[in-house]
Parts: C-alpha cells; sequence; structure tokens
C-alpha cells in the first residue's frame, strides 16, 4: 500500500504573467499533521485549492488521497474534507441540521448520519447546541462546527484553510487539540497558517516565499538548521533569503 497521501510534483498556477505557486514538489505521509506555512499572499491557499481538486493547475501534477487533481477532481472531491477560512455553513439551519445536510452531500446514510451527529456533539461538547441555529454561535464554536462538517465522513485527508483565524490563542490551542484526534484516527491534516508557533505542532511543515517552498522539514530540524530560537525566525531568515535572490 501506498504510504503517501498527498505526492506533488511541479505543481504550478499562473495567474496571466503572475505565477501564485511555482513549481512545487513534495509528498505527504498518511496520518501526517503537515503544516503549510507561509505569509498572506504566500501563495498556500492556491496550492491548496489545487490539491483539493477546486482549481486546476497551470502545470505539474499530484495526486491525493489515491487520485489524481487533474483526472479525477470530482472522485477526489467526495473522498477529502476542506474547511476554507470562511466557514461553509448554512447560518439559517440548526447545528445538527448543518450535519445531516453535509452527510448526506457526501453520500452518507440516514441511520450513519444520525450516529455521527451523536459521536461528533458529543466529542466536539456542542451536545447542548444541537437545536442552535448556526448564526447564534459564537466564532469558536462556528469553528468546531465547521471542522466537525469537513471530517464527519471520515475522509483520508482533510485540508483546512487557515482554520484558526480570528480566535483568541485559547481557543487555538483547543482547536489543535481537535486536529489530534483526528489524526489519531488515522485522516490525514493538511493546514495552512500563517501563525508560525502553530508549526510546533505539526508533524512537518513547509514553509512558502513568493509560491515557493523554501523548506519542509520537521520544526526541530529546520529551528536547527537555521540556528535560529523560533520558527518565526526561521522564516525571517527565508524571506530575507527569497528577498535578495531576487534582485
Amino acid at each position: 500500500m501506498n504510504d503517501k497521501a498527498i505526492s506533488a510534483e511541479n505543481l504550478t498556477k499562473q495567474f496571466g504573467t503572475f505565477t501564485a505557486v511555482d513549481s512545487i514538489s513534495f509528498d505527504v505521509g498518511r496520518g501526517e499533521v503537515f503544516g503549510f506555512l507561509g505569509a498572506n499572499g504566500a501563495g498556500k491557499t492556491t496550492a491548496m485549492r489545487m490539491l483539493c481538486g477546486l482549481s486546476r493547475p497551470t502545470s505539474g501534477s499530484a495526486m491525493v488521497a489515491g487520485f489524481d487533481i487533474n483526472r479525477e477532481s470530482e472522485k477526489l472531491k467526495k473522498n477529502i474534507g476542506y474547511m476554507s477560512q470562511k466557514f461553509s455553513l448554512y447560518e439559517d439551519l440548526k447545528v445538527w441540521e448543518n450535519l445531516r445536510l453535509f452527510g448526506g452531500i457526501y453520500g452518507m446514510k440516514d441511520k450513519e448520519i444520525a450516529q455521527r451527529t451523536d459521536e461528533m456533539l458529543g466529542e466536539l461538547g456542542l451536545e447542548s447546541e444541537r437545536e442552535t441555529l448556526v448564526r447564534e454561535l459564537p466564532v469558536g464554536w462556528k469553528q468546531k462546527l465547521a471542522f466537525t462538517v469537513s471530517v464527519f465522513h471520515n475522509p483520508g485527508v482533510v485540508f483546512l484553510d487557515e482554520p484558526t483565524g480570528g480566535v483568541d490563542p485559547y481557543t487555538r490551542r483547543q482547536f489543535w487539540q481537535l486536529i489530534y484526534k483526528v489524526a489519531d484516527r488515522g485522516i490525514t491534516v493538511f493546514v495552512t497558517t500563517h501563525y508560525m508557533d502553530e508549526a510546533a505542532y505539526c508533524d512537518r511543515v513547509s514553509i512558502m516565499v513568493d509560491g515557493r517552498i523554501e523548506a519542509l522539514d520537521t520544526p526541530s530540524r529546520l529551528k536547527e538548521n537555521y540556528a535560529a530560537g523560533s520558527m518565526d525566525e526561521v522564516f525571517r531568515q527565508l524571506a530575507r533569503k527569497a528577498l535578495r535572490s531576487g534582485d
């Protein structure tokens, strides 16, 4: 069995003369928590959308959860989870209704949806909010629900696009505990973030600068290789290096 959940080769996306993602290549192992780090505008979301089958690459290829992103994008979408920066929730539906709706979209049976709804609401501490309209939930709880929706159908890979944006540090740490629970079930987690401190929560991280992957390794090895005390310092070194090479 192939132990790679994601394998990208020379993946490139251009918009006119602008290159948003510049020939990136990397692998992500099954069950790995993989951080895709970079400043806003580095190309993270564009790369993720290609890997999810939502945007066709200009060139290059990738296999995700066993599917070719160029030739099998529709099959791919049904076998992965995706949490966007703007939560894909129906504000005028209740919490449980959102879960039922998305379960149906993913082709789950009614009995399985009901069972999973009970499991997930209990696991996330949202059982008391089962009948609450989503629009009435605090941002942190909407975040939990959006994450629950993305993994509700037990996908092989889940993509999380800046999932901890707009919440306080305590809520961010709580959210990472949810990510670990999912990873413990064998789901591969691919997460983009511009919070460099969140690198410590990942098994491995890549750092994007101006559409290119400038470094990829475990957080500890990256700090060791760049003689840095933090991932912020690693990123600053890589950004300065990229700036000099572009002069």
